[in-house]
């Protein structure tokens, strides 16, 4: 994208869109930014996580590089891009560059586009839950029978006075919240630090416009902590919908597994149903499938497993009240002008010596 000016700094992205997806928004990035030289390589999507990351850029630019906007790839070595100052990454978790030496070596501030996924995850699950409450597959089924039964929608069970719990209180579980309490359910929430004030409650990231949680106004109930007993406490609560929205760290893994299970069932012998958005691992997927068998859960809406993509000999696929698909949730047709929108302002923040958005705590994981 336009003619290449050594005196300029480079704003390199490589990313999984056509250049013409994003054009605008790096015009307007280039006006407001005029000491930076966009970049832009289009890197085609992998499937398989282990995939991406690959593209070759040259070494020039890649030596050039301020300012990196990148979903998956990364110089292999820092010194490969000494001038390397600011890292944006389009997804909403890091765990896929953890290992790399760029994310364990260095300082270099890594960002994420946490806040832009709010709208289409949340619309998701709560798509799913519809979907289950409302038994929408088995009236389908009926349908490619040119079967008519009424009897099917007696079991049927609306939203008004369920209860919602959310599992990470962040931009999506904000989003989630909002939708399930215009269907006039109860929310609870979980973060892993108190939010026991009600400026701590507050969302100071990246927020769509008219959407979210920004004052933390609508949980009913609040729980926090790191400790399983903590955590019980909040599975106890009778939840009708279980939404997992928390970042994949070595304490979250395998976080919810058969006590989990057997809890949320003591609390709602009717049946919990699990939404799971964030990463496969947090769940143990051998421990949910026994549970599901078991009836200790009402089912379960997956967009993410443990691995992907999920092998078509996985018990999972066969698993009754399972619903899969393909870690789409987070994925809309206006992502990378959103993603564009997080640059943009960490660009400005950046310029002006203000705290980014989104930085990762590597010590932390998120």
């Amino acid at each position: 994208m336009g003619d290449s000016n050594p005196a300029k700094g480079l704003l390199l992205a490589v990313l999984p869109w056509p250049e013409e997806e994003v054009r605008d928004s790096l015009k307007q990035i280039e006006k407001e930014f005029p000491e930076l030289e966009p970049q832009y390589f289009f890197e085609k999507h992998a499937e398989k996580e282990s995939e991406r990351g690959k593209f070759e850029v040259p070494d020039d630019l890649t030596a050039r590089a301020v300012v990196l906007a990148t979903l998956s790839w990364l110089p292999k070595t820092p010194e490969q891009a000494p001038n390397l100052k600011l890292i944006q990454c389009f997804s909403a978790g890091t765990n896929h560059l953890a290992a790399h030496p760029i994310y364990q070596t260095t300082n270099i501030p890594l960002t994420t586009v946490s806040g832009i996924h709010g709208p289409q995850i949340a619309e998701w699950v709560i798509m799913m839950d519809l979907i289950h409450s409302h038994k929408y597959l088995d009236f389908y089924e009926a349908q490619q029978r040119c079967e008519w039964s009424q009897a099917r929608g007696m079991k049927i069970r609306d939203k008004v006075g369920k209860t919602v719990g959310v599992l990470g209180y962040g931009s999506i579980g904000r989003q989630v919240a909002r939708l399930a309490h215009a269907l006039s359910s109860t929310v609870i929430a979980y973060t892993a630090s108190p939010r026991d004030t009600p400026e701590s409650r507050r969302d100071n990231g990246f927020i769509v416009p008219g959407t979210g949680d920004a004052d933390g106004s609508i949980p009913k109930k609040w729980f926090s902590g790191l400790e399983k007993e903590k955590l019980h406490e909040f599975l106890s609560e009778g939840m009708d919908l279980l939404v997992i929205s928390v970042p994949l760290t070595k304490a979250t893994t395998h976080l919810l597994s058969t006590p989990e299970f057997q809890t949320l069932h003591a609390s709602n012998p009717h049946g919990t149903y699990i939404a799971n958005i964030s990463r496969g691992k947090i769940l143990d997927q051998d421990a949910l499938i026994s549970a599901l068998e078991n009836n200790l859960i009402a089912g379960a809406a997956l967009d993410v497993t443990d691995p992907e993509p999920l092998p078509k000999e996985h018990p999972l696929w066969r698993t009754k009240g399972v619903a899969i698909t393909p870690h789409v949730s987070g994925l809309t047709d206006v992502y990378a002008q959103r993603g564009m929108m997080v640059l943009a302002e960490n660009l400005r923040r950046w310029r002006e010596g203000r705290e980014l958005v989104n930085e990762v705590d590597r010590r932390r994981g998120y």
